[in-house]
């Protein structure tokens, strides 16, 4: 047997960084398997499977009367079932998931999988070398969920080459993949994980994943996967009282279970399981190439208190609602992938206003790259709801989220979420006849390109379906032969490709001197007008937005600098689906009037529910 006193005593502290390589089924030099397993608690365990036809128990044993158990299977081979057989605390026998398997079978069968030795040949090391410093760079996300984008394309490897080469035409620089982590419920999306270490069996084996990211690679486009530390389902096979005992779960059922989604919830002031979960999150990274981890329901894992009424939770040692045990945690965990994944995103999905998400954590801050901007996105959808005639009454509804835009390193999402459970597609959340709708849903995405913040869409956003998603079909592609799907689509790639040219659009997305409103205040025309400055404003791109049904002809607006100022996108124009109003030219030309506290000004027509943009480089003096 190999001397693990190092990784016992590492786990133990909660410091291993590659606990997967120690906990699980290790492959033998001379084949089989040696099986390790954390259950401090349990009495006795034992593991079966394929290769004695379920016959033969293989009794494991402490290791020196520590934690961890541990026998060799001689006969076991990569591609066969096993379980663990357990007898807890209380002398209860339960039939077990191994927590650290690399491989499941598919609900309603619970067995693990012992896995192959990867034969994935990576070419990606010239992407990986590059990936730099995450808040230095655009960023353009294409949230999917593999197995609805095409309703004909249901394997990893199926998925790889359309996908790359649609999210490249369209000019995102990121995918953002649901959760492919086990999980044995479909219609929880994978955010009810049963299987930290194993990517789902639903789309095909470990190194068909591992050619999906290589690809993606290759095309440019960086991998985010979504990541579920906050919770996980009460299922007697998987990791509910592993031992007999809450293990993963905290002991106290007002910290260790979710009222609202009837899970449970980690106990993150274990050492053990925080390495198990840190442990995760450098698996996904190291072994498959991920780029990032979207971590997700991260506020309710920083409030005791979140979801609860005053007699469900109890206080910290300082009589505060904060879970201290889970800030560590987040801590731990960005600054341990800091340091072993140089470059890589860690996006936090915190709909609250808890300080500090993206700050580093020398400084109090939790060190996330990114921060979801969830209250933008509810102020501006509620915001499009309204009737056009109520909107000068809700103007600043768009124009609070400025406030604290800078506050943190912000993505604006249009997630999954908000096509889903009855509250119908972004296009039916507009208001007014189809036309004012698609006009609406245009607007909307060029105000948001033009805005502090890194865009996020859910898979179909380009294609502007009338129906909400559903994970049991493929999205309606056949929607694209539409003139105004089309628009929606073209003019997507358009804002791509516009961002991609104009820096002042992505680079001071943190920074309160790259943003500087021209008009915030024209309430009675629903117009919208601000700047966006490159850094040490060698360029600048001003937007103006309309969010009525009503054109403004010979409108004037603020610029900086005088000569010509090109139209780079109108969404109403025809080409787009739009009316094509004021046929505006290539170039406007800037005079020597000053407006919006600028000193020169442009004459624009402004269409009926439309952004657009003008840009210009700073002359040479």
């Amino acid at each position: 047997m190999a001397d693990t006193s190092l990784d016992r005593y590492l786990f133990a502290q909660g410091t291993h960084r590659r606990v997967w390589q120690f906990l699980g089924p290790q492959p033998l030099a001379d084949g089989g398997f040696v099986f390790r397993v954390w259950a401090p608690n349990a009495q006795r365990i034992s593991v079966i499977g394929d290769w004695s036809h379920w016959h033969d128990h293989h009794p494991m044993y402490r290791l020196d009367g520590y934690t961890i158990w541990e026998v060799e299977v001689p006969a076991a081979r990569p591609g066969q079932c096993y379980k663990l057989d357990v007898t807890g605390a209380h002398g209860e026998r339960m039939m077990k998931a191994d927590p650290m398997a690399r491989r499941a079978e598919l609900a309603p069968s619970t067995a693990s999988i012992l896995p192959d030795h990867p034969a994935h040949q990576w070419g990606d090391d010239e992407w990986r070398q590059q990936r730099g410093d995450a808040r230095q760079r655009p960023l353009r996300i294409y949230e999917v969920h593999l197995g609805s984008w095409r309703g004909d394309l249901h394997n990893y490897r199926d998925i790889a080459h359309p996908l790359a080469l649609h999210v490249k035409h369209l000019g995102f620089t990121h995918v953002e993949l649901m959760p492919i982590s086990e999980y044995p419920y479909g219609p929880s999306w994978g955010y009810q994980v049963t299987g930290y270490f194993a990517p789902t069996s639903r789309y095909g084996t470990p190194d068909d994943l591992r050619y999906l990211v290589d690809v993606m690679h290759a095309h440019g486009i960086g991998v985010i996967l979504d990541w579920v530390p906050a919770h996980f389902p009460r299922d007697s096979w998987a990791l509910a009282r592993f031992d007999g005992t809450p293990l993963y779960e905290h002991a106290d059922p007002r910290r260790g279970e979710h009222p609202d989604w009837g899970t449970l919830i980690f106990d993150y002031g274990s050492p053990e399981v925080r390495n198990f979960l840190i442990g995760s999150a450098l698996y996904w990274m190291d072994e498959f190439h991920i780029d990032g981890l979207r971590v997700d329901a991260v506020a309710s894992m920083l409030y005791l208190d979140y979801s609860r009424g005053p007699d469900g939770w109890t206080p910290n040692v300082h009589g505060g609602r904060e879970n201290l045990e889970a800030i560590e945690f987040f801590r731990q965990l960005t600054t341990t992938v800091a340091a072993e994944q140089p470059g890589a995103l860690m996006i936090a999905e915190e709909s609250t206003a808890w300080p500090g998400v993206t700050h580093p954590v020398d400084q109090g801050g939790l060190g996330f790259s990114h921060k979801w901007n969830m209250g933008w996105m509810h102020d501006t959808l509620s915001y499009l709801a309204e009737p056009i005639e109520h909107r000068p009454e809700h103007h600043h509804r768009l124009t609070f989220g400025l406030s604290y835009a800078f506050a943190e390193q912000y993505v604006l999402p249009l997630s999954h979420d908000e096509v889903v459970h009855g509250k119908g597609s972004l296009v039916g959340k507009m208001t007014g006849d189809a036309w004012q709708r698609f006009a609406g849903l245009r607007a909307l995405y060029g105000w948001m390109w033009a805005l502090p913040g890194a865009p996020l869409v859910f898979m179909g956003a380009e294609i502007a379906p009338w129906e909400e998603w559903s994970e049991t079909r493929g999205l309606p592609w056949h929607l694209l032969d539409s003139p105004e799907h089309r628009g929606v689509f073209d003019l997507l790639t358009r804002l791509n490709q516009l961002t991609e040219q104009w820096p002042a659009l992505w680079e001071r997305d943190r920074d309160p001197g790259g943003f500087q409103w021209l008009d915030a205040n024209n309430a009675e025309q629903s117009v919208y007008a601000f700047l966006r400055w490159s850094h040490h404003g060698w360029s600048a791109v001003a937007c103006i937005t309309n969010l009525t049904p009503r054109p403004h002809g010979a409108q004037r607006v603020g610029v900086p600098w005088s000569g010509a100022w090109q139209v780079l996108v109108d969404t109403d124009a025809r080409h787009f689906g739009g009316s094509g109003f004021g046929r505006q030219d290539t170039d406007v030309e800037a005079v020597d009037v000053g407006w919006h506290g600028q000193p020169h000004s442009v004459v624009v027509d402004i269409p009926p529910m439309s952004t657009m943009w003008l840009g210009a480089q700073r002359p040479a003096s």
